[in-house]
């Protein structure tokens, strides 16, 4: 291997390093964007929060809504190649200049942001629920939260 002219410049001087990443010098802890997989460790107790009740009810509430969601919108979804294919005479049926199946079609835009802006509503509750755990792991045994 050839000799580094200039080794007061490597910024990785080990080949074969635990890391790849070149600390640009930081003489102070490095940036997120720096870190080594082993400085990015979540030292989180993941089986102390899967055991914790609140943490099990915000699951049971994501799953409330995900589940319904998802499947009214997949069945509304492929309601239009199915109502099109099996009941194509219906479909064919015009409101003024344009036929039920436009309007079924142009609908799903309507429904996608309507469930999009609902789930953005329910995610913000999850997320401050969520964070009401990690504040209550932050905490010491037997402390009350605030």
């Amino acid at each position: 291997m050839p000799e580094n002219p200039n080794p007061d410049r490597d910024l990785t001087p080990e080949v074969s390093a635990e890391t790849d990443v070149a600390r640009l010098g930081h003489t102070s802890p490095p940036p997120a964007h720096e870190q080594t997989a082993d400085e990015d460790a979540d030292v989180v107790d993941w089986d102390r929060v899967a055991a914790m009740e609140q943490f099990k009810a915000l699951l049971r509430a994501k799953n409330a809504f995900i589940v319904p969601a998802t499947l009214f919108f997949v069945v509304y979804y492929f309601a239009l190649p199915v109502l099109v294919g099996w009941f194509p005479e219906l479909m064919e049926k015009r409101i003024g200049p344009v036929n039920y199946a436009y309007l079924f079609a142009l609908s799903q835009f309507f429904m996608a942001w309507a469930v999009a802006f609902v789930y953005l509503r329910k995610a913000a509750k999850f997320d401050e629920e969520a964070r009401q755990i990690i504040a209550r792991l932050d905490q010491p045994k037997g402390e009350k939260p605030e």
